[in-house]
């Protein structure tokens, strides 16, 4: 198999290439050749494999790339939540017009890839029509509050209608906040998920934008990967039709992330996080998903993660064994 991952060199598309190259196979086909394609140059490990193929630049410049036919794509790539809101022109080129290049690539290469998009839980929103459950499902009405979830959203559609017309096998997973991420905060308004952990685990102080109350779905980055090769290989009606399902994830409260650190790092690193309400951030969480539901995904055999204590553990044993992740990450447990 011929294999795409665009966003490939970000930190959720480089473990999912790593995952892939471990395998070597997907759906019962080898893999013999991976290509990444990011803004920017993938990692040097993946670099050095020889299945792999690294193409750096913007994805409106790659449309060539796009034409020349693979077997399976993941479509990771995207501007993130905090960027599509501050920056409208940017969210659109990065996310919908990026999108459609790459689906009209594969649609003038006359291969009908087998695709999977990563949409996100971002989809879903209140609005006055239509109010929010507590609990959104598979089959909950979407209505983003975001650019971004919004963005997200026209992709599902168009990535349903390609495979209506015969173009690809699409099929769109819906990613919860993926947490623990590594490194530095980026602009995705969910980065704080990510940062009231990894920095007090490095020894940092660090200030939590929302209440403790907030409650939001969340899966770590090895379940996630997890989730969308499951859906690759999913059979068109063991996935179930063409609109996009749920990944599963713990739906979980800001005070119970802070307990399950104290729980794995000590009083002495939960200390280090501080409550310091951000407005645009709160807004724009307040916006957003509480909880989940994920039938669709759980007849595919996937689960959430055991518990969030196992997220954190997941967390520091990547430190300990995986590339990518700072020296530092976990001086705050010495």
């Amino acid at each position: 198999m011929r294999i795409l991952i665009t966003g490939g060199a970000g930190f959720l598309g480089a473990r999912l290439a790593r995952e892939i190259l471990k395998r070597g196979q997907l759906h019962g086909q080898s893999v013999r050749e991976l290509v990444i394609a990011d803004l920017f140059p993938a990692p040097a490990d993946l670099l050095a494999d020889p299945r792999v193929q690294g193409h750096a630049g913007p994805m409106l410049e790659q449309g060539d790339l796009f034409k020349s036919g693979f077997d399976g794509v993941f479509h990771l790539a995207s501007a993130v939540s905090g960027e599509c809101e501050l920056d409208f022109d940017l969210g659109l080129r990065s996310n919908v017009d990026s999108s459609r290049l790459l689906l009209d690539g594969i649609r003038a290469s006359g291969k009908v890839s087998r695709l999977v998009f990563a949409s996100s839980v971002a989809v879903f929103g209140p609005d006055a029509a239509n109010p929010m459950p507590t609990l959104v499902a598979d089959t909950t009405l979407p209505t983003p509050q975001t650019s971004y979830g919004t963005h997200k959203l026209m992709i599902e559609y168009m990535v349903a209608d390609y495979t209506r017309k015969g173009y690809i096998d699409g099929r769109a997973a819906r990613l919860m906040t993926v947490a623990v991420r590594p490194g530095k905060p980026n602009g995705a308004a969910s980065s704080f998920f990510s940062g009231i952990i990894r920095e007090p685990l490095a020894g940092t102080a660090t200030t939590c934008p929302v209440d403790a109350t907030v409650s939001h779905p969340i899966s770590s980055p090895g379940n996630t990967v997890h989730g969308l090769i499951t859906v690759f290989e999913a059979s068109r009606e063991a996935f179930g039709g063409r609109m996009a399902l749920n990944l599963p994830g713990l739906n979980v409260k800001v005070s119970e992330m802070l307990a399950a650190l104290e729980k794995v790092g000590g009083p002495a690193v939960r200390a280090r996080v501080t409550f310091q309400k951000d407005e645009r951030i709160a807004a724009i969480v307040d916006n957003w998903a509480k909880g989940c539901t994920f039938e669709r995904a759980h007849a595919l055999g996937l689960r959430a993660d055991a518990s969030y204590e196992a997220i954190i553990e997941q967390y520091i044993e990547d430190c300990k064994t995986r590339p990518g992740y700072p020296a530092e990450a976990l001086n705050g447990l010495k």
